[in-house]
């Protein structure tokens, strides 16, 4: 518990005397740490997190989005008469000043959540049930922002779903060669290449007017989802940071690509990579059965391109970071992200053998 920790956690409006600031694991983005307080009789949790300025350009937009969100869907929770809605939804605690955020002498963002007790986090889908609560737990989280008021939020990642920007990049970064990585890739580059077509559909179909710009989370993978330590239910939606305007079909696609193969995401026996129809199926009537309402027909039509597409894309972001020198996604060993790249790509082409199972099911739900 650092002195500097300490003036910081006690930049936020908690009662009580601060007793502990630990480091707190699992995500691979900001810093954070378990802030513990003595309430009277009670300790109370919190979650400080410091913005990693370097993944958000502008940290302020970030916090600023998540209160919007979070605060709207709060307001719809209580409408509805939601008991516990301090458990259902993130909530952020302001500063003395009564911001959302806290900027230090550095320039750092730092920011307060209430801890949700009693729950934990999946890292990977173990069982159907699992992936049903997950889609169902972004599906709701979809439409209770279907009437989110204006103005629009910030786009905190630019471009982060614009997949014909990152064939863009790509094709820079193998111009470039920084590393001379190109030619031990050069198989992955041509795959990536004979999928480019792939890269627009979306885009396409949303200037032709077909799909709208909704509010979506745009990381939605099961590690982002607060499962009930008693009962096993979902939740909470959690890590809101990329949460911004952007297609509801992004956040199905994402689930797709993460949920619906239990290999590792770097997976070297690609024999091993297969998407599992249980796990799909569950998928799509968890997400259908809290999305439905809201969903346009072009979006319907489009579940499983989604997951081709946004499988491709994560492809080609982990073979650009690979060929520019591992800058982005962290690794532990030489050419992972190279297998992380082979693992998508493998991915891609498992949805694409399975492809009309798959609309077959969409289509009886």
């Amino acid at each position: 518990m650092t002195p500097e920790l300490v003036a910081i956690a006690g930049r936020f409006a908690v009662e009580g005397q601060l007793t502990a600031v630990d480091p707190f694991g699992g995500g691979h983005i900001n810093d954070s740490f378990l802030v513990t307080y003595r309430q009277k009789d009670r300790s109370a949790r919190f979650l400080l997190q410091r913005i990693n300025d370097a993944v958000f350009p502008v940290p302020a937009h970030v916090t600023e989005n998540v209160q919007r969100v979070t605060d709207h869907i709060a307001q719809r929770l209580r409408l509805q008469g939601i008991a516990d809605v301090h458990r259902r939804v993130l909530t952020l605690v302001p500063t003395n000043e009564e911001m959302p955020y806290y900027r230090d002498d550095t320039r750092s963002h730092w920011r307060l959540y209430e801890f949700i007790e009693g729950t934990r986090v999946h890292q990977a889908v173990g069982t159907p049930d699992q992936a049903e609560q997950v889609a169902r737990a972004f599906g709701t989280f979809q439409n209770s922002l279907t009437d989110f008021p204006g103005p629009q939020l910030h786009e905190t990642i630019p471009g982060m779903h614009d997949t014909p920007s990152r064939f863009e990049a790509l094709e820079k970064t193998i111009q470039a060669d920084p590393y001379g990585r190109a030619a031990e890739a050069r198989a992955d580059i041509d795959y990536a290449f004979t999928h480019r077509a792939l890269a627009g559909v979306l885009l396409d179909l949303q200037k032709a007017g077909e799909i709208p710009e909704r509010v979506v989370h745009n990381d939605a993978k099961i590690s982002n989802v607060l499962f009930d330590d008693k009962t096993g239910a979902a939740l909470c939606v959690v890590d809101l940071d990329t949460v911004m305007p952007g297609l509801a079909l992004y956040d199905f696609g994402d689930m797709v690509r993460s949920m619906t193969c239990p290999a590792a995401e770097d997976e070297i026996d690609l024999s091993r990579v297969e998407v599992q129809m249980p796990l799909f199926e569950a998928l799509a009537h968890g997400y259908l059965e809290a999305a439905a309402p809201f969903l346009v027909s072009a979006e319907r039509a489009n579940l499983v391109t989604a997951g081709k597409l946004i499988t491709l894309e994560q492809g080609v972001r982990f073979l650009t970071d690979f060929l520019n020198g591992d800058k982005y996604y962290r690794t532990q060993r030489p050419n992972q992200n190279l297998d992380r790249c082979r693992t998508q790509f493998k991915l891609v082409e498992s949805i694409t053998q399975n492809e009309r199972q798959m609309v077959l099911f969409i289509n009886t739900l």
